[in-house]
């Protein structure tokens, strides 16, 4: 494929591009980027097995400053140390994302002059220049590398592909050519060891007395984190800390975490190039690659800016940019062709993600603009709804109890829970703006269930601490109370007992205002447990039996349950091991009759305890089992592990070795699912102790 033929082409502006017949120099400190020069040498080697096609055409692709330019030098250098290019190697940066870029027309007479024609031997019209190229390169016996760096559209570099399978070529680029046959390989960010370690080489490179690697590690690791791990942005930062060599590492870190903005601080020290000359700026790479952009396009890169947490769905993505997921996703594969925008997973699991630089240079650019600050936080609202409305009908899932059976579809909505779980958090902390802070106050209530469910405590602190101001922005004392009342045993949940009550006092005092009966009765549930963890345990029985009594005369059977069975771990505590059991007696036949199932597990599991401690030993074996059974139905794997770890406690009480070691086996196992990795370690080291 050549151009038309015509009078020999105007350079513009820009200097006229020249190829080179030697490579440019290696990459100083290069490192990482292991599997992806495992990947792409064998590309450029010739195949041993004469009946495989060669591959004729690699590209390395990637976001602007990857690194994609010190990988094929690194890899080029390396193949032409193994002599496998002994016709030697071609080189020109066709500038695809400078204002001025490099045409093929450009291109071709630069590589021409490479291989020696010039001055009167210079063909005169572009045709005959394509045609004398090629004409070179297929008499050219030995085997030549073409690296062609930084295309950005396939018309700088089609016409000046080899016309023979001979020779090999190397194009990077920040977009992927998928309409070609090209062997195309995909940087990511850099390994955060190997980012570390780029830092670490770059500051001893310059000075081997350099020892603020090795003082400050900690102080390392969050710069290269702050740099998103992107080796642009790592030698700036490198550059920088070369600069301020009496100062320590912490101080850049420290610079870049008051300013809230990466970009902002590295692009404001002292102007620098590379190696090869080209400017170390953050924000100007980037903004090429979002100039270019069709307008539809470079309002889902500005919307996604908006979207909370790491990574987001393609329906949420559709909500937020206000189009159907057939357009989303349409859209958003043609940002991740020009490497702005990283897919994750695949099919309905598929997910998207900004980069942390280019979300930082999405959101300083929508900050630039009234009108599109309006419209990112209109798009806000709507995946804010979005995520209501889901997370409503996954926690209806979660509640649901029709005579002990999971719900259908309950496993999808927890999947569905944990695939979004940080975009949830992150959408229910926006109920501190008072805009969003009716939307995002109920979604935050939406997740307790599910937070308790998956022992996400420590997220459970912060959206019930949100649910809480939201409720103080709008006035609503029923949701204050629920809120507080969440945030109170999530506390409980993380150790922190003294905030746990004062929370759930709270809690308490405002649901006698809001006059909601349900709600006056959970307080002093909720309450008494707190109260038991501090072991001030008269008040907590007398708060649990007030709640039992609010629960009965409402006639909310399953609240009535929930007292009882807090109240027997306090009546326990006390030695009054009888009332416990049969606290916990009525409990279970409630929950029966209420169709709670997984309650019914809980209840049985509890009177495994009392009634070990009453010396009915066989019964409570038997009543861990009914437990067991049930957190396995229901898939609740803490549960499970602690009717399992009381398993093994009654078998090796009972002298059974070879039971009890099975049984802390199979909870180490279960605590392992329920992610509660010291619980797990517990039970697999009393295991090992009975081998």
């Amino acid at each position: 494929m050549g151009p038309s033929s015509g009078s020999r082409p105007e350079t513009g502006k820009g200097p006229v591009p020249r190829a080179s017949a030697t490579l440019p120099p290696r990459p100083i400190g290069f490192t990482g980027r292991t599997e992806e020069l495992r990947r792409l040498l064998p590309c450029l080697a010739r195949s041993s097995d004469d009946t495989a096609p060669p591959i004729l055409i690699s590209a390395l692709t990637g976001m602007g400053g990857i690194g994609k330019t010190a990988l094929a030098l690194e890899a080029a250098h390396q193949a032409c140390g193994k002599g496998w290019f002994p016709g030697g190697t071609l080189f020109v940066d066709l500038r695809g994302y400078d204002d001025d870029p490099v045409t093929a027309d450009q291109a071709v007479l630069a590589l021409l002059d490479a291989l020696g024609v010039q001055g009167p031997e210079l063909p005169s019209t572009p045709a005959r220049q394509y045609d004398a190229y090629r004409g070179l390169l297929a008499e050219r016996q030995d085997r030549t590398l073409l690296i062609l760096d930084n295309a950005s559209d396939a018309t700088q570099f089609v016409p000046l592909l080899p016309g023979t399978d001979h020779h090999r070529v190397l194009i990077t680029s920040r977009d992927r050519p998928d309409a070609l046959p090209v062997r195309l390989i995909d940087l990511e960010t850099m390994d955060p060891a190997d980012s570390v370690e780029l830092l670490t080489q770059a500051l001893r490179d310059a000075d081997d007395r350099d020892e603020r690697p090795a003082r400050e590690p900690e102080a390392l690791c969050e710069l290269a984190r702050l740099c998103g791990h992107l080796p642009l942005a790592l030698q700036i930062a490198a550059a920088m800390l070369r600069r301020r060599r009496h100062r320590g590492i912490a101080s850049l870190v420290t610079d870049i975490e008051q300013a809230g903005d990466t970009t902002a601080v590295l692009d404001n020290g002292s102007p620098c190039t590379d190696l090869y000359g080209r400017s170390l700026v953050l924000r100007a790479v980037l903004e090429t690659s979002y100039r270019r952009l069709p307008p539809d396009q470079a309002r889902v890169l500005r919307l996604l800016t908006f979207a909370p947490g790491p990574d987001i769905g393609t329906e949420a993505v559709a909500a937020l940019i206000d189009r159907r997921p057939e357009t989303a996703v349409e859209l958003l594969e043609d940002l991740a062709a020009a490497s702005l925008v990283s897919p994750m997973g695949a099919n309905r699991a598929l997910r998207w993600r900004l980069h942390d630089l280019v979300r930082a240079f999405g959101a300083q650019v929508v900050a630039e603009d009234a009108r599109l600050l309006e419209e990112g936080k209109a798009a806000r609202e709507r995946v804010l709804a979005y995520y209501a409305v889901f997370t409503w009908a996954a926690d209806h899932r979660l509640r649901w109890m029709p005579r002990m059976q999971a719900p259908p579809l309950r496993a999808e909505a927890l999947a569905w829970l944990d695939k979004e779980r940080a975009g949830l958090v992150a959408a229910a902390q926006w109920a501190r703006d008072e805009r969003y802070a009716p939307v995002a106050g109920k979604l935050a209530l939406y997740l307790a269930v599910y937070l308790e469910w998956r022992r996400h405590f420590d997220d459970w602190v912060t959206v019930a601490r949100s649910a809480q101001q939201a409720a103080c922005h709008i006035g609503d004392h029923s949701d204050e109370a629920t809120s507080y009342r969440y945030l109170g045993i999530a506390l409980r949940e993380t150790g922190q007992a003294e905030e746990a009550i004062e929370a759930l006092t709270r809690a308490r005092d405002l649901s006698r205002v809001s006059g909601d009966s349900r709600s006056e009765a959970n307080a002093p549930n909720d309450l008494g447990n707190a109260l038991r963890d501090r072991g001030r345990l008269a008040e907590a029985v007398d708060a649990l039996d007030r709640a039992r009594v609010l629960y009965e005369a409402d006639g909310v059977r399953d609240g009535e349950a929930m007292a009882l069975n807090n109240l027997s771990g306090a009546l326990l505590d006390e030695g009054r091991a009888q009332e416990a059991v049969d606290a916990l007696t009525r409990a279970r036949d409630l929950y029966q009759a209420a169709g709670d199932g997984h309650r019914v597990g809980t209840a049985w599991h509890n009177l495994g305890v009392a009634l070990w401690k009453v010396g009915r030993a066989q019964e409570a074996i038997d009543a861990y089992g009914k437990s067991l059974e049930i957190c396995r139905e229901f898939e609740d794997w803490y549960g499970a592990g602690l009717s399992l770890e009381n398993l093994a406690n009654a078998h090796q009480d009972a002298q059974r070795p070879a039971e009890a070691r099975t049984a802390y086996l199979q909870a180490a196992e279960a605590f392992t699912r329920a992610e509660a990795p010291d619980k797990a370690a517990s039970a697999q080291s009393r295991a090992d102790s009975l081998t």
